[in-house]
């Protein structure tokens, strides 16, 4: 059998599950977490001279000859870490389905593994954090995520550094063995060679049979393991229903999984089920930072509503500290969308795109961060990522859903004049017959509205129900 009939096998639609719940959560949480400075790349470019984290890392710890990243292991206590509290903050932020990141780039295996003598129950924390999370989530009916960038292994230690502890053979077990410079480069001319798409297969292998996630999601640079092994673990994965893996640009062919655009978004909705991958922290970062920033409640909500209005999910990273613990700001934006998700979520949770998915002056174009993005990454001297940013949207933008005979209009904030102007439901419009609107939160009320050859003009209170955005039902 081809390769190519290979992939043909392992076709797979996402489950029903997945597409009714629209928004997930995910944890960057490793020994990146201890220093906390500039983002979770610490642990490759602190090995690079002229980097800034590397000058950062010399003058807080020393020499990578003296301290390498290995010695950040013990100051990962993990002494706060409780997957009940975990799970609670998954809850009441109205995800569906999360989970910490299973292995970043870094070797450092975040469950008990017996694959991997590196991992958070031997060293750190000295706990099983993807498996007590995994029980402590499925409790609360929580669909379970495991999340693995460890392709990103080959090569990311390789320092410029000639006396760097990452070239001491004995060091070998932490930072794998020492390969030539370039392959750090996304695209490396040396691809990973039997053993290592081997450990990479062994890793993945071992979390499904251990913990079964639901969902998992690969990160980008998935595409240098070998395509045989790549299929070897759909193959294994894909043995249990009602699972999915998502993945970015080209790592494996359409329709293998749910395509991921990371910090993305697309102008127009999209035939099949698609993922963004984003964050809430507001620095340029996936773990915690030294004074971190985060984004506003209403920015993430308004982002959920475009993705969702075009058929995609929402994964949503935020990183808690060295000891597990989240920083309440943190805790208190994801509250946040969750109270607007338990007024709004019937236009959210289950379902789909309606015939026209959005409204309004405020432009929105294809983007993600992409392979150009990330080689500038990679390039940068100082260890820097750009961004994928979204506009701000006003009263005069709205996004569609529907579920059933109800089709949802979703406006992105309250007009001054305490009137809605939908173009879309005109006379003669998308909506050709309309007998009853209301506004969720707002007691199940009835509004007035006039609907012209212009526009559905929708009257409604006097005050604002709620913040954010407000979601109307159209019957």
């Amino acid at each position: 059998m081809n390769e190519k009939s290979n992939w043909d096998n392992l076709q797979r639609e996402a489950p029903d599950w997945y597409r009714d719940a629209k928004f997930g959560l995910f944890f960057h949480w490793g020994p990146y977490s201890v220093p906390a400075y500039k983002n979770e790349w610490y642990s490759r470019n602190m090995y690079a001279k002229k980097n800034s984290i590397n000058r950062y890392h010399t003058e807080t710890y020393g020499k990578v000859s003296e301290f390498g990243y290995k010695d950040f292991y013990p100051m990962m206590t993990g002494a706060k870490f409780d997957p009940e509290q975990w799970a609670e903050l998954v809850e009441r932020s109205g995800a569906k389905f999360a989970g910490p990141v299973t292995e970043h780039a870094d070797n450092f295996s975040m469950w008990d593994s017996k694959v991997n003598p590196v991992n958070a129950k031997q060293y750190g924390p000295k706990r099983d954090v993807v498996g007590e999370c995994a029980e402590a989530f499925r409790k609360r009916g929580i669909k379970f995520l495991a999340t693995f960038h460890h392709q990103w292994l080959w090569g990311w230690f390789m320092s410029t550094d000639p006396d760097a502890d990452v070239y001491v053979p004995e060091n070998e077990r932490y930072y794998g063995k020492a390969l030539p410079l370039e392959t750090n480069r996304y695209l490396p001319y040396r691809m990973p060679d039997a053993e290592f798409n081997a450990s990479w297969l062994a890793k993945v292998n071992e979390v499904v049979d251990l913990y079964q996630p639901d969902v998992i999601y690969f990160d980008s640079r998935t595409c240098i393991i070998d395509a045989h092994t790549r299929q070897a673990m759909a193959r294994h994965f894909y043995e249990r229903p009602d699972t999915i893996l998502t993945y970015k640009q080209e790592d494996f062919p359409e329709g293998v999984g749910v395509y991921d655009i990371e910090c993305g978004r697309f102008e127009e909705a999209k035939a099949a089920p698609w993922q963004t991958d984003d964050r809430l922290e507001d620095n340029v970062t996936w773990c915690m930072v030294q004074n971190p920033r985060y984004k506003s409640a209403t920015r993430i909500i308004h982002q959920l509503c475009d993705i969702v209005a075009k058929n995609g999910n929402l994964l949503l990273n935020v990183g808690p500290y060295a000891d597990g613990s989240f920083h309440p700001d943190a805790v208190r934006t994801l509250g946040e969308i969750g109270d607007w998700l338990r007024v709004n979520g019937e236009a959210i949770y289950g379902t789909r795109p309606f015939s026209v998915a959005s409204e309004g002056p405020t432009q929105v174009s294809d983007a993600d961060y992409n392979i150009e993005m990330v080689n500038a990454q990679l390039e940068n001297t100082q260890g820097e990522a750009g961004d994928v940013s979204l506009g701000a949207f006003t009263a005069k933008d709205f996004r569609f859903t529907q579920k059933g005979d109800c089709v949802y209009a979703i406006a992105m904030g309250w007009p001054a004049d305490n009137r809605l102007r939908i173009k879309t439901f005109r006379t003669g419009g998308a909506l050709p017959s309309i007998h009853r609107i209301t506004l969720l939160g707002a007691d199940n009320m009835a509004l007035s509205y006039t609907q012209t050859e212009e526009a559905l003009c929708i009257d409604l209170p006097k005050q604002p129900c709620g913040a954010h955005a407000f979601a109307l039902r159209l019957e």
